[in-house]
């Protein structure tokens, strides 16, 4: 029998990959992560994820998954998807 389920409240981590942040993201994601030969020149970044190799273009979300797992999100998935956790400081 298919039901209907609601996806659980979760807050994640993410950030978008840009021009300027490829330093940032290699230091978030941690080098383990970072499939070899992957340099800040490339349009691209090459992640290792649960599921393998998987390219982040620039524009797209990386997201530190809630067992530290990281996966790319297109930007229109991502939108759609979360909502920035506004925290009063």
């Amino acid at each position: 029998m298919i039901q209907k389920f609601r996806k659980k409240p979760v807050i994640i981590e993410a950030i978008q990959f840009g021009n300027f942040n490829f330093n940032e993201i290699i230091e978030w994601i941690g080098d383990d992560n970072l499939a070899d030969g992957t340099s800040e020149d490339e349009v691209c970044i090459e992640i290792i994820t649960l599921e393998g190799t998987l390219l982040v273009y620039r524009g797209d979300w990386i997201i530190k998954g809630i067992e530290g797992e990281f996966y790319p999100c297109k930007p229109s998935i991502f939108e759609k998807t979360y909502k920035l956790l506004e925290i009063n400081k």
